[in-house]
């Protein structure tokens, strides 16, 4: 049989090595610099800077920069080997590499801005998403490429999740982020209300699912047997592994929607295919510890075995508590509160992170050809990084259970004990101090592994093209006798990126077309109408400002949610709502029936300075809304984008809309004259005014009487 002689490209590794731990600093400190706003709220030193703009700089950045970059090392890594080829086209390659990091750096100068879309793992802007979009067809090319001229029969199990991933996340994106353009950098989510809801949710989760997870999967599929020496502990199980996982993962989006407008099948359907997730994600955490059996004395020895341990570890546990969280009774009390951001940094800090550090550790004295430059810097880093999660998680537990029973408790006459949400938020502060330790001592840890690996990388030279050889791949028609039926789906990767495409597809399909399609899972109300100019103009500054971050606009039908908010929400309230406001997190009040609840005077009061209306309120001031003017040249445009959505605002309505906008401004100006507030009607604080006023006044007690089907 004819031997080919080819090289492997390490320069692609390496670069995007190098990216994922530039990445991960810049990511981990913004980090840690918002969670210590929430103890230091004058730590909101800029508009740019301030939480609601920093936090989603802080999450895109650790998702799809070090995350991002961290697939893209491994696959390219791996993908060479396991195919015995060298990647398709270095030229796509490269294209790939930089155009990555190029949407990085997109995100870096327009979220810090206020450029966002306003949707959790989604903020980015339109042309971002098309350049995503693009980049990800790249990488799709080249690893298809690869795989299509491997000297490999068999696609081993990374490759299965490696597919996966690009065709998953290929669908969750372009089905999010469709959206209706307003302007370069302003655009509206084309889906509104329960629909962008359980979009958003559908997209949120799997982003998790097939980005956070499935790639990750392949990794430790590949890097666990090298790292040890010894071979995956059982095909079969990561058969079942792979196909159960892939198919389960996609309906549980609705579990981050329970008690809220969504339909109820629609929640149901998100509670059992959570709970059955359980089976698979398990079965690939004892596929990984168990490959280990017998190799107990190195993992001692190892360090890199030490992170890959922890990381299955925190990937059983997150996976464990998840489906849990899916259960409505515990979901009751987690939802809302730092109990899930615990959960989420278990995931984010121990699957990812610790994989990546382990993955880290064992490639780049490989393709320097040299050792790691001091151990006893790595074990360091491990056992910083492994207490700092502790110190970050657990007080966020104790923060989460303290919230929800402070929340709900009652006086022996049947009043709130807590009514002022602000008594809940000073009862937390010790365990926020607590988290931003934990904090530090991760990004420690990683500050010693980048000198670590630096001091590496020094001391060894790149192997750019690793010389390898291999037999070409013959053409054998059938496969062999006695051998197992998953053989032949294995020699095909278009058939098992096809089968894959459907596996996902299915649970999609049935939650999303039933709610977009069959009216009664919407019911309208007639008193909801379309938001006023000055309104929409005031929402536009609200999302800006990453509010959503913080408060919640969804009242859940649960007593004590109902007696300190008002009426649970309806579905039809938020029709016109492009995006959804329901929130994730409640650092801050609920804001659905904040309308009218308080004077104009306070809101302005309010916005200047938080603590002059809620003594220790940890809420950043937003004293610049009071000078900044209002771009009313923006409103025929925003207004033609909402019409084009279905929003039914009179015809030709967008060249009156500014005049509309003056008459509601200049009534709000002169109402805050009579407090003895001088403003000028233009300003920005005027509108963000107009829209919390807005909020839930549309909807009575006695006008759900008049809901139409």
């Amino acid at each position: 049989m004819e031997v080919e002689k080819f090289s492997y490209d390490n320069k692609i590794v390496k670069q995007f090595a190098f990216a994922t731990i530039l990445w991960g600093l810049v990511g981990m400190l913004a980090g840690l610099w918002v969670s210590l706003q929430l103890i230091y709220p004058s730590l909101n030193i800029l508009p740019q800077t301030s939480f609601g703009r920093l936090r989603p700089l802080h999450t895109n950045a650790v998702i799809f920069a070090f995350v991002g970059n961290g697939i893209f090392m491994g696959v390219y890594y791996s993908l060479q080997r396991l195919c015995k080829a060298r990647m398709f086209s270095d030229k796509l390659s490269t294209i790939h590499f930089w155009g990555w990091q190029l949407i990085i750096v997109a995100a870096v100068l327009t979220l810090p801005f206020g450029m966002t879309s306003g949707k959790e793992y989604a903020e980015l802007e339109w042309p971002i998403d098309i350049a995503i979009t693009l980049i990800w067809v790249v990488f799709g090319w080249n690893m298809f490429g690869t795989i299509l001229k491997r000297r490999e029969r068999h696609l081993y199990v990374a490759i299965w999740f490696y597919i996966a991933t690009f065709v998953t996340v290929a669908v969750l994106h372009i089905v999010n982020s469709f959206e209706m353009p307003v302007s370069l950098f302003k655009s509206y989510s084309g889906y509104a209300g329960v629909q962008d809801a359980l979009v958003q949710w559908w997209y949120g989760h799997n982003a998790v699912a097939f980005f956070l997870t499935t790639p990750y999967l392949g990794l430790m599929y590949y890097f666990i047997p090298k790292a040890a020496e010894r071979p995956v502990y059982s095909y079969r199980l990561s058969i079942i592994h792979f196909w159960a996982l892939i198919f389960l993962y996609i309906w549980a989006g609705p579990h981050h929607l329970l008690y809220t407008a969504l339909p109820d099948w629609a929640q149901s359907l998100g509670t059992v295919f959570s709970i059955m997730l359980i089976a698979p994600s398990w079965g690939g955490m004892i596929n990984g510890l168990l490959t280990l059996r017998g190799a107990w004395d190195k993992v001692r020895e190892s360090v890199v075995l030490k992170f890959l341990v922890v990381a299955i570890t925190a990937y059983g546990m997150a996976t464990l508590e998840g489906p849990l969280l899916a259960l409505k009774k515990v979901n009751a009390v987690a939802h809302f509160t730092d109990w899930i951001v615990a959960h989420v940094h278990v995931g984010a800090l121990g699957w990812n992170g610790f994989l990546t550090f382990g993955i880290l550790y064992w490639l780049i004295p490989k393709i320097f050809r040299t050792n790691i430059y001091s151990l006893k810097l790595a074990n360091w880093h491990f056992w910083l990084g492994s207490l700092g999660i502790l110190f970050y998680a657990i007080p966020l537990y104790w923060a989460g259970f303290t919230q929800y029973l402070m929340w709900q408790e009652f006086t022996p006459e049947g009043f709130l004990k807590y009514s002022n949400f602000l008594e809940t938020v000073t009862q937390l502060r010790p365990m926020y101090i607590m988290r931003s330790l934990g904090g530090t001592m991760y990004l420690t840890g990683f500050i010693l592994m980048t000198y670590n690996l630096y001091k590496t990388v020094k001391s060894g030279s790149l192997l750019a093209n690793e010389e390898a050889e291999a037999p070409a791949l013959a053409k054998v028609e059938g496969g062999h006798k006695g051998e197992h039926w998953h053989r032949w789906i294995e020699r095909r990767p278009i058939q098992l990126m096809l089968f894959s495409l459907v596996v996902i597809l299915i649970g999609g399909i049935l939650e999303m077309v039933p709610t977009f399609l069959v009216k009664s899972n919407i019911p309208t109300i007639s008193s909801v109408k379309p938001y006023k100019p000055l309104e929409l103009q005031g929402r536009d500054i609200y999302v800006r400002e990453g509010c959503y971050t913080c408060h919640s606009q969804m009242v859940r039908p649960l007593r004590f949610d109902t007696e300190r908010y008002g009426e649970y929400s309806k579905a039809g309230e938020f029709i016109y709502d492009h995006p959804f406001q329901w929130g994730s997190k409640r650092t801050g009040p609920d804001l659905a029936r904040v309308g009218g609840k308080y004077p104009d005077s306070w809101h302005y009061n309010h916005m200047m300075d938080p603590t002059s209306m809620s003594p220790g309120s940890i809420m950043p001031e937003y004293s610049f809304l009071l000078d900044d003017a209002l771009d009313t040249a923006s409103t025929p445009a925003k207004i033609r984008a909402m019409m084009k959505l279905g929003v039914p605002y009179p015809k030709d309505y967008d060249k009156i809309a500014n005049r509309d906008l003056m008459i509601q401004a200049n009534s709000i100006a002169q109402g805050l004259k009579k407090d003895k507030i001088e403003t000028v009607s233009d300003r920005e604080i005027i509108a963000v005014i107009a829209y919390l006023q807005r909020l839930g006044r549309d909807i009575k007690i006695n006008n759900l009487l008049n809901q139409k089907k």
